[in-house]
């Protein structure tokens, strides 16, 4: 309770956690909250690729010729809703008797007559949608996949902290508690990994599981519990003599029942620490991942692959397409760095 008390009166960590309840608000609503609430915000509409943040178009909503099913509650906050129209990018139209002849924009200063009949389009055939971040190579909206976005970023991270912190207590403990043998067989298999540099962990374990959404996740969680267990090994090393835990031997307690109910609770503080400091590296490095074509593939939007879409842009006309999911990673990543200090402090971890 003093913890919260003192981490409260730190500003810098109220606001991470302001942005991070915040980015999870996003992440379980995004289909509500995105103008695209197509699955993975994947509506195609090559005509309008490239456009800059605040470009506006119109479009005449025609329908599909296969029947659509309208997707419950639960179906659209999961995985969004599929379109039951065709979007078609429009200069403008006119109407006559129960038909609507429209320019059917193709290019710049290109476009070409079409006309529909009202039973096939929707009841209200004319939209105009104002994308706020603009729209990437494939017309898709920017705005709508760094929402969905999102889910990407927060799943691997708090699926890399459990996996994380799930082997580096274990081990950290064993190698602590018992020392001996079993602390150097440990410390040696934690000095190995910690001697491969990340990213090359990652893309042997990547390589070895493959690509995809899980194996990410996976493959990230493997290469960070080793400053976990360090972490955990010092802690109980430096409790492990202290009177309380002498007395749970004295009761017959076995090792299991001191360290999970004993020491996990009194180390529990610079453990949280350093997994808020981990959910931040796991973000960047899903990032570079997907980045790299070895993490989520498309088109499952993650900020790392939506850089790696629209870098081009960076040095022509449209930098933004880029530089938005950068942006988002970057707001999201310094939230959680800036909670991380806002714990330690409160909790009184001192470095070194």
């Amino acid at each position: 309770m003093r913890s919260w008390k003192r981490l409260k009166k730190n500003k810098g960590a109220i606001i991470g956690l302001v942005i991070i309840v915040l980015s999870v608000l996003v992440a379980v609503f995004a289909y509500f909250i995105a103008d695209d609430a197509s699955p993975y915000a994947n509506r195609i509409i090559l005509e309008i690729g490239g456009n800059k943040p605040g470009f506006t178009q119109q479009f005449i909503k025609v329908k599909k010729e296969k029947t659509v099913r309208t997707a419950s509650w639960f179906s659209r906050l999961m995985n969004g809703e599929e379109d039951p129209y065709y979007f078609i990018p429009i200069n403008g139209y006119q109407e006559k008797g129960d038909s609507i002849i429209a320019d059917k924009f193709i290019d710049e200063g290109l476009s070409e007559k079409i006309a529909y009949s009202r039973s096939q389009l929707a009841s209200m055939p004319i939209v105009k949608q104002k994308f706020k971040l603009g729209t990437d190579k494939y017309g898709r909206d920017i705005y709508s996949r760094i929402l969905v976005g999102t889910r990407v970023s927060l799943s691997v991270g708090l699926i890399t902290v459990i996996i994380s912190l799930t082997i580096g207590l274990i081990l950290g403990s064993m190698a602590g508690y018992f020392r001996g043998r079993m602390d150097n067989i440990i410390m040696w298999f934690i000095n190995v990994i910690w001697s491969i540099p990340t990213l090359l962990l990652v893309f042997a374990i990547t390589l070895l599981l493959g690509k995809g959404f899980w194996q990410v996740f996976i493959a990230v969680g493997l290469t960070m519990w080793v400053n976990v267990a360090r972490l955990v090994r010092g802690q109980i090393l430096s409790i492990r003599e202290m009177e309380y835990i002498e007395a749970t031997r004295a009761l017959g307690y076995g090792p299991v029942r001191t360290i999970v109910r004993h020491i996990w609770p009194n180390i529990m503080g610079p453990v949280l620490v350093i997994a808020a400091s981990n959910f931040a590296s796991a973000i960047v490095i899903e990032a570079g991942l997907s980045f790299l074509g070895v993490g989520v593939q498309p088109p499952q939007p993650s900020w790392g692959l939506m850089i790696k879409e629209n870098y081009n842009f960076i040095i022509t006309q449209n930098p933004m397409l880029a530089l938005a999911p950068g942006f988002a990673i970057m707001i999201l990543v310094l939230a959680f760095n800036l909670l991380g200090n806002g714990m330690r402090d409160a909790m009184s971890v001192r470095e070194g």
